[in-house]
This record gives C-alpha cells, structure tokens and sequence, in this order.
C-alpha cells in the first residue's frame, strides 16, 4: 500500500512532526510555521536541514545571523541551511506567516554551518519528448557539495500538464517528497512503486527503496515538491537506477508517436 501523510488543510502554527528518523524513512521530517515575532530553536544533537517555503525570518547558527525573504517556492530562489550535530539553530519570524521544512538525521561527522542561497534552476528534460518532462530541479546539497552529509535536499516544480522525476526510476535510499500546488487547489499524481496517489496541497509521499517514482501535474496547475533522500552507509545515493524498458525516451532524436507508428 502507498505510504503518504494526507493534509487536512493548512498546516498548524508551531512544529508538526511528520516523519520519525527511527522509521523506515530514517529521517525526522517536519513543518514549522511560526507568526510574526515567534522564535523556534532546535538544540538536538543530529545534522539538520532547514528550507524557507514561504515568509520572512532571520536564522542563527554557529554565531551567524541571515534574514532571509521568501515570496513562494515557485518563483524564487531556495534559502536552507545545513548544521551538524553540535550546532543549534534559531529561526525567528519577522513576517505574519512564514513556513519552514525541517530535516534530522543521525551524523555525527562535524562540519561548519552551510547557508545555501544560490541554487540554480535546472530544466531536466528540456529539448525531449516534445517538452513533456520538462521540469526545474533545484539540487541544494548532495555528496557533490555536502561530502560530510547524510542528508540530500533538493525541489522540482512540475509544469502544468507535464511530468517530472521521469524516465522511472529507483534508488535503494529512502525518500521524501513533500508538496505545493499553484494554486492551492491543483493536484498531481504519484507513482509509488506499483501504485498511483493523488497528490495535493501540503502532502507528503515516503517513497521506500526501490520504488519507482515518476510523477504529473494537472493541466493548469504547477507542482512543487521538496525531495529529501538519506544516504546508507556505505551506500550513498549518487544516481538513480533508470528503468530499462524507458530509457529511450532520453535518445535526443527519439521518434514517438504520432511520428512512431510501432
């Protein structure tokens, strides 16, 4: 059976737990969403990840201070910071409404605070398919710049009526995506594995190892969706395991129908 949180709304003032590291995910996962003036400071003695969604807040780490501006996750520019262990974390929000993913794991490799406010867009499928898995992906860090992790954390934004996380593929590290719809009222769809879930405003999906995961957006809506992965030890996600069977449709001068009669 598909393994989701299903929203019942908005989400509530304060911190919601949605995921326990000790579960199959291995990573604490969380929302927090403070009013103006209130503070939240994270003192547990784990690597820890924290991405702005929406607002305005200043955040304070290893004796650095940042005020970050968020209008929304489609338009603007990821804000995240990444501590270890021995490193606490206060997050005050200066704006009415502002909302914070929160990511823990276990590491107890020691490295400074890392602010991430630069990460690019990539548009993966761009130029393929007549432009039907086109997406932006926003890596913020993975072992490429974050060797000391155990986390990965990342966004897509599916464009209306196309696919992302496509061609199929899986990885033996679990996975979470959570989700954002513009406007609040789109959906899309999720395969997990054998099965498909409708998936909307504020989700979240726990993809398990080797779940395939591709994914679509409604016509007239666009998808975001944070993905956080947890490396293994001795196995650290680095590239996924494309199905086989659908690899073609990565070839540049691919023929599909109606040009592909067979």
């Amino acid at each position: 059976m598909a393994d989701m949180r299903r929203a019942t709304g908005e989400n509530a003032y304060g911190y919601t737990p949605v995921s326990d590291r000790t579960g199959p995910m291995m990573m604490d996962f969380g929302i927090l969403r403070l009013r103006a003036s209130e503070t939240y400071t994270d003192r547990q003695t784990l690597e820890k990840a924290y991405l702005l969604v929406y607002g305005g807040i200043t955040v304070t780490a290893g004796g650095q201070t940042q005020t970050w501006t968020r209008g929304n996750c489609f338009d603007d520019t990821p804000l995240a910071l990444h501590v270890d262990e021995n490193t606490d974390v206060t997050i005050r929000a200066d704006v009415p409404d502002s909302e914070i993913c929160i990511l823990r794991t276990d590491n107890t490799a020691a490295f400074p605070p890392v602010w991430h406010t630069d990460t690019a867009d990539e548009y993966r499928g761009a130029g393929l398919m007549g432009e039907t898995s086109t997406r932006i992906v926003r890596t913020i860090f993975d072992k490429k710049n974050a060797p000391q992790a155990n986390l990965v954390l990342g966004e897509v934004i599916g464009f209306p009526g196309k696919w992302s996380s496509y061609p199929p593929h899986h990885h033996p590290q679990p996975e979470i995506y959570y989700y954002k719809t513009c406007p609040e009222n789109g959906f899309g769809y999720a395969e997990l594995g054998d099965e498909v879930v409708k998936v909307k405003n504020n989700d979240t999906t726990f993809i398990h190892p080797g779940q395939t995961h591709p994914h679509c957006t409604a016509p007239g809506y666009a998808l975001w969706y944070l993905w956080a992965i947890r490396h293994l030890p001795d196995a650290p996600y680095i590239t996924p395991t494309f199905v086989d069977e659908h690899l073609w449709v990565l070839e540049k001068d691919a023929a599909f129908w109606p040009e592909r009669k067979a």
